[in-house]
């Protein structure tokens, strides 16, 4: 059992409200008072108070202050946090302090969590690394590291005790690189010379962690309550981090993020489709990253998606829905046309060629590249959800024996995200989310309409589905605006070029040989 005591630590007042402040570490410059947010600076034997940090902005994370566990054997303390901001939302960084006195950070990363600890810089970084866009490789160090993402961020708000001094009203460029190791560099031009951190992905259970927030990570809610723009009904996030959420009562998709603010929501119309297989808020046991364990996974988000495909080529349909585990994160159970799928963001990235990548050892075959584009919405995300999304997109398959293996490349604008996951039994799906027997005909995905599939109680499930894409199919078909790309992409990019040329034709059919077979992670561009 972890002890989370102290052995030894430093106390003293807060020089603004007189309440007690306590250091755990000799090395942490500052701290922010729990009780009026000012933030303390180390000076001598007393407190200085150099200004008064924003409130934080309260997420679904379990994690708190006075968390403890273990990484590699070593026994740490979350002793504070700040709250990075950027234009799709926040993300959190954990100043965890371990009891030999090294610190680290446990830092969300696409819905999952990675441990970072800083790294003295062995040469100097290459010229114009905080502008390379996504998808080059740079050699740091003597080693090569892919763009990952890049954004501008700043320190929004942060709690308790912390290993630097944050400049709360400076904005820079934060770069993250991934390798085929499965390892994180972050870099941040707000310092000269940058601070380096490498870190690698973990899992909360496997931390060993105890001091956890209690009962289902659900908002605050204040008592004023948030209303629909464009209808007036109650808005209820249950995921404090969501950024995004969509009217129960007319369908438009809200964006939540600034709701603490006072402003206005923006938000868009939407038309009103059919209900998901899976009902919203239903909970499933699965398998979601093939580590042989299941865990219990809800249903907090669904998505419609197509692709555009080019010249005579067919277009193809998918619906994913976004799975939500108070310490595992985020998965997306996909549900193409071909078959189910469940996926996850991944950390690291795969050592990919122009046909081929290969990820944790398996060799994986590339099978479309496609342009998709999400249509229709239904719960909360925790990503900003913007009309007609839009990302370029890769998919991969296993052979052989891992055949069922998937893989999948996203972008979206100053990011790209790799996916990866493994293809599932309608039976399995159904078992899991517990979808009763006579809905089988609905899931079903590999298997003509004939026969005995047309009897009984299922050939009315059939109809429905068949409705379900004829109503994918005219919100894809829309006429292709290509104003919409022109902006994702830019003017001259290969995709504003393909959708001017098909501007005026028809959309495709449902089905065909190009398109998404398994979807993938789509973020609208969120960093975390």
């Amino acid at each position: 059992m972890v002890d989370p005591t102290p052995q030894r630590a430093w106390r003293a007042l807060c020089s603004f409200c007189g309440a007690p402040v306590e250091f755990r570490s000799a090395a942490s410059p500052m701290a922010v008072c729990s009780y009026c947010r000012s933030t303390l600076l180390r000076d001598g034997d007393t407190l200085r108070r150099i200004g008064q940090t924003a409130h934080l902005f309260d997420d679904h994370s379990p994690l708190q202050l006075g968390v403890a566990g273990r990484y590699q054997g070593e026994p740490f303390t979350l002793v504070g946090r700040v709250q990075m901001a950027y234009d799709e939302g926040v993300w959190n960084e954990w100043h965890a302090l371990f009891d030999n006195g090294r610190s680290g950070w446990l830092s969300e990363d696409n819905g999952q969590h990675v441990f970072a600890f800083e790294q003295p810089a062995r040469s100097a970084l290459p010229e114009n690394w905080a502008r390379t866009p996504p998808g080059v490789t740079l050699f740091i160090d003597q080693a090569p590291w892919v763009v990952a993402s890049s954004v501008s961020a700043r320190v929004q708000a942060a709690e308790g005790e912390l290993a630097f001094v944050p400049d709360f009203a400076q904005t820079g460029t934060v770069v993250e690189l991934r390798d085929t190791q499965g390892q994180v560099l972050s870099l941040d031009d707000t310092e000269k010379p940058p601070r380096r951190f490498i870190g690698s992905a973990v899992s909360l259970p496997d931390l060993a962690l105890h001091g956890l927030r209690e009962g289902p990570a659900e908002a605050p809610i204040k008592s004023a309550g948030i209303e629909c723009p464009n209808c007036g009904a109650p808005l209820a996030p249950r995921l404090g981090q969501s950024l995004s959420i969509v009217c129960g009562s007319c369908k438009s998709v809200v964006d939540i993020s600034k709701r603490d603010e006072g402003t206005g929501l923006a938000h868009y119309a939407q038309d009103n489709g059919l209900e998901p297989l899976i009902p919203m808020g239903r909970s499933g046991v699965l398998d979601a990253d093939g580590s042989g364990k299941a865990d219990s996974w809800q249903v907090v988000g669904y998505q419609e998606r197509c692709d555009e495909p080019g010249g005579d080529d067919e277009q193809t349909f998918w619906r994913e829905y976004l799975l939500y585990n108070q310490q595992r994160g985020f998965a997306f159970l996909v549900d193409a046309e071909d078959g189910w799928s469940v996926v996850r963001p991944v950390t690291g990235v795969p050592s990919s060629q122009s046909a081929s990548a290969v990820f944790k050892g398996v060799t994986y075959r590339k099978k479309y590249t496609y342009t998709a584009k999400t249509t229709y919405v239904i719960g909360e995300f925790y990503w900003r959800v913007r009309r007609d999304q839009r990302s370029l997109n890769t998919d991969y398959a296993g052979a052989g024996s891992k055949a069922r293996l998937l893989l999948n490349r996203e972008q979206t604008g100053q990011e790209i995200t790799w996916s990866a996951g493994q293809i599932l039994d309608a039976k399995a799906v159904m078992g899991a989310f517990g979808i009763k027997p006579d809905q089988a005909a609905a899931f079903k995905r590999d298997a003509g309409a004939s026969g005995s599939w047309w009897s009984g109680k299922t050939g009315w499930l059939l109809i429905l589905l068949v409705i379900v894409l004829v109503v994918m199919l005219s919100r894809c078909g829309d006429g292709r605006d290509c104003n919409r790309v022109r902006d994702t992409y830019g003017a001259a990019s290969y995709e504003y070029s393909q959708c001017t040329q098909r501007a005026g034709s028809s959309g495709g059919s449902w089905g065909g040989s190009h398109g998404s077979s398994w979807g993938g992670y789509d973020s609208g561009g969120s960093h975390k």
